[in-house]
């Protein structure tokens, strides 16, 4: 569902998976909150976080599944960090089956 603008599906899908595997995607998220964040009058990095997560079903198509016997949910569960202004600071995803995830040890050190 790209706009005609866009170049074919397959050549948008190559570069999202390259940079998503080198981690710039990561990296430009990173660099738009520090900015969005000064443009707000507060300091670049964050030091406090909003923490949520969300089990939600999957479709039969592959990828990792789980189930969450608290929500009666199978699929997936997704954890968000937030700053307190609501940018994306981190995301995890897995299956649903996990209780806790090691999100603390899988955070970026600033």
């Amino acid at each position: 569902m790209l706009p005609k603008c866009f170049p074919p599906v397959s050549t948008v899908r190559g570069y999202f998976y390259a940079w998503r595997d080198s981690g710039l995607l990561a990296t430009i998220n990173h660099l738009l909150v520090m900015t969005a964040r000064e443009q707000a009058g507060r300091e670049a990095s964050p030091s406090a976080g909003v923490i949520d997560s969300q089990s939600v079903k999957t479709s039969e198509s592959g990828g990792i599944c789980g189930y969450d016997a608290g929500k009666k949910v199978k699929g997936r569960k997704r954890h968000i960090i937030t700053d307190t202004c609501g940018f994306l600071v981190f995301i995890l995803v897995h299956a649903a089956d996990i209780r806790t995830p090691p999100i603390a040890a899988a955070l970026p050190v600033a």
